[in-house]
């Protein structure tokens, strides 16, 4: 299971970071991504980290703000949001891939977080 948290209302300049806590003990064997869903349209790739965390990858709408980290050992991703924008406001969903690489496709994600509410504030 993952367990999705972080998120809130925030005004358009400020930070936020959300965590996705996972259960089991291979998290470190899969690689996690972050997606959004703004109300009303599809659910897009946000950014993506090996199994290891020595590989990342960034959309181009969160590229340079963003950073997706990890730590094995508390078996939880962050994506540490900065300078956010009125369109970043969606729902993050956290997701564990099938492999350990990093993953930009919904179908190669094998396993959803509830989602998490990000609101930005103009």
């Amino acid at each position: 299971q993952l367990q999705a948290s972080g998120g809130g209302l925030v005004q358009a300049g400020e930070s936020l970071r959300l965590s996705c806590a996972a259960s089991g003990r291979t998290f470190s064997l899969y690689g996690m991504g972050w997606f959004r869903q703004a109300p009303g349209k599809e659910r897009l790739f946000v950014a993506a980290i090996s199994g290891s965390g020595g590989r990342t990858y960034y959309s181009d709408s969160v590229k340079g703000r963003s950073t997706i980290s990890r730590d094995n050992a508390k078996n939880t991703v962050y994506l540490q949001m900065n300078s956010l924008k009125p369109e970043d406001k969606a729902v993050y969903y956290c997701a564990a891939g099938y492999g350990n690489s990093y993953y930009v496709h919904q179908n190669e994600y094998r396993y959803w977080g509830q989602g998490t509410q990000v609101t930005v504030s103009s």
